[in-house]
Order: structure tokens, then sequence, then C-alpha cells
């Protein structure tokens, strides 16, 4: 298991050093094979107005004049070390691991991360526990059930949460429940330090809306999983040696069902953790996914580089939980 680990834990970050380059080359290198030459991509960052003055005196300070190389090895040298950027009238230090630093804002793109991963966190777990107990409950009870009126009611719920986008959702729960009944007139997000009960209270309404979409899928996904496994010969043995059905449904049928759910369960946690953009947006809330919106708009392309490097963390990292923990649902797994 722990050579398995190191062996992952290599290949990430190998995995990240590729995304990096990848993501530094879409940003620098193919807007000049394209045909944009040095002087426009210098003039985003010096104004409305820019002058010939201004926009080689920008495209010195910011290195942009260097080759590609120079520039992804002054960007590798900022995570590994920190460097100094200079920003016109004063110059600034970005302490390692150092993302970039924003000219459009004027500050360091971690920290700025940071400072809105919280709310992007906290909108993922909520939903995230929501969607997988409810998702995966309905599907097993609807495979149990097959063909009963539970069955065919919650596939058809199902369909619709799968095929309903989250800013519809969101803006009709908002309608209902905020603007009619008046239960959540007020969804803006708290610190979770100022108050725990508030923090809870005012993200339900994003959690149900954001599980709903997931947890239909996990429900569909979970049925199809369950009719499979309990037609497998290693469950009818079971039922034959006279074990509780409780037992023969949780130990052995859900187990090996969960294996595939446990597979998109990482990565849609690391895909959210990048930024659940449309719910952010819905409700006004200043996360990860909000931030890159803004960012692309302003064409801030540090600080879209910083949340694309987060969001590739998160995603393979999960994806090394995931399999780690194979081994644990399923004893047919082993991780030499």
């Amino acid at each position: 298991m722990f050579t398995f680990i190191i062996r992952r834990l290599i290949s990430a970050v190998l995995m990240l050093v590729i995304v990096s380059m990848v993501t530094f080359g879409i940003f620098f290198l193919i807007p000049r094979v394209a045909g944009q030459s040095v002087d426009q991509l210098a003039a985003k960052y010096v104004g409305k107005a820019p002058t010939a003055e201004a926009i080689t005196d920008t495209k010195v300070r910011l290195g942009l004049d260097k080759p590609i190389a120079v520039q992804y090895g002054r960007f590798v040298k900022g995570i590994v070390a920190g460097q100094e950027f200079n920003n016109g009238p004063s110059k600034e230090w970005c302490s390692a691991p150092c993302l970039g630093y924003s000219f459009a804002n004027s500050e360091a793109v971690l920290p700025t991360i940071l400072d809105r991963a919280p709310v992007t966190i906290s909108l993922t777990f909520g939903a995230s526990v929501l969607w997988l107990a409810g998702g995966v409950t309905v599907g097993v009870i609807s495979a149990l059930k097959r063909g009963s009126i539970w069955d065919r009611s919650a596939m058809a719920i199902a369909l619709a949460g799968v095929s309903l986008p989250i800013y519809f959702t969101g803006l009709v729960s908002l309608a209902v429940f905020a603007y009619s009944f008046k239960i959540w007139e007020d969804t803006s997000y708290i610190n979770f330090r100022d108050d725990p009960s508030q923090w809870a209270w005012h993200l339900v309404l994003p959690w149900v809306t954001l599980a709903f979409l997931y947890a239909a899928l996990y429900a569909r996904l979970t049925r199809a999983g369950m009719l499979e496994t309990l037609n497998e010969d290693y469950i009818r043995t079971a039922r034959a040696k006279g074990l509780p059905e409780r037992k023969v449904i949780v130990k052995h049928a859900l187990r090996s069902t969960l294996t595939p759910i446990l597979t998109i369960f990482g990565l849609d946690i690391g895909l959210l953790l990048g930024g659940a953009v449309l719910t952010e947006k819905t409700y006004g809330y200043a996360g990860l996914g909000a931030l890159s919106v803004d960012s692309i708009g302003t064409g801030d392309l540090p600080m879209v580089m910083g949340v694309t490097l987060i969001a590739t963390i998160f995603i393979v990292f999960a994806s090394l939980a995931v399999d780690v923990l194979y081994a644990v649902l399923d004893p047919r797994v082993r991780l030499n």
C-alpha cells in the first residue's frame, strides 16, 4: 500500500507539471502561434488607452519579451522559491509557492485563491453529502422495488434532475423558497467560524440545488448497478446460505455497486472544488468558480492559470484517494 501511494504521488506530481506546461502554453504560446504579437499581449496589462512607451515598458517589466521557455522557468521558480514582481511604481515579493501575480488586481494569485476557497469548499462539502446519501439510498430502494410506483416516480424525478441545468433549478428555488414562501430570504455566505448554525442554514438552498443534479445521476447509476449485482451467483449463494436479506444487500450487493460510484464521486468532488461555477454565479457566491469567470472576463491570465492549477491538484488527489479506497470497499481489489 505504501509503495502504491508513493508511486501515485510521483505520477501526480508529473501530471501537475504537464498540466502547468499545457496551461502556460495555452495562455502564452498559442496566442503567438495564432499571430498575436508580444506588444498586443502586453497591451492587455496597460489600460484602455495604451501608448507605445507604456507597452514597451510593460513588456520588459513582465518579461514578456523573453522566450517562452524562460518565462515558464520563471513561473516554476516562483512556485518553488518565490519571485519578485515589478508592479510599476513598486516591487512586490511573492512568497513560495507563488502561482503568479495579478496585475489587474495588484495582488498575488495564491492568497486570492485561498481567500475564495472556503466558499467553494463549503458548497461542495454539504452538497456532496446530500447527493451521495440521497442518490445511493434512492437507487438501492428503486432496484429492490423494480417496476413499482416508487421506482417509476424516483427515476422520473432523477431524469428531470439530470436534464434541468443548475441555473434553472437555482433560480426556481430562489423564486419559490426565498421570494414566495420566504423560508430562505437570505442565502448569502457566512463564515463558518463566525456562526456555524447560520453558515449551514444559509447554505441549505444552494446545497439542495447542487445536490439535486448529482443525486439524480447517482440514483440512476446505483439502481443499474444494483440490478446487475443482484443477479450474480454469489448473491444467490448468500441467500441460499440463509443470510439475512439486509446483510445480503448491504454487505455483498451494495459494496460491489459502490466501486464505480466511488470513481465518479472522487472526480465530481475534484471538479467542484475547482469551482462550482453555475451554482456560485446563481447565488452570488464569491468562490473559485466566480473568480475564474470574472478573471476570464477581465483577461487576468495569471489568476485563470492559478485557478486551473488548483483545480488540477484537487482532481489528481481526489483520484488518488479513490484508488486507495477501492481496496477498502472491494476485497477483490489488491494494491500491489
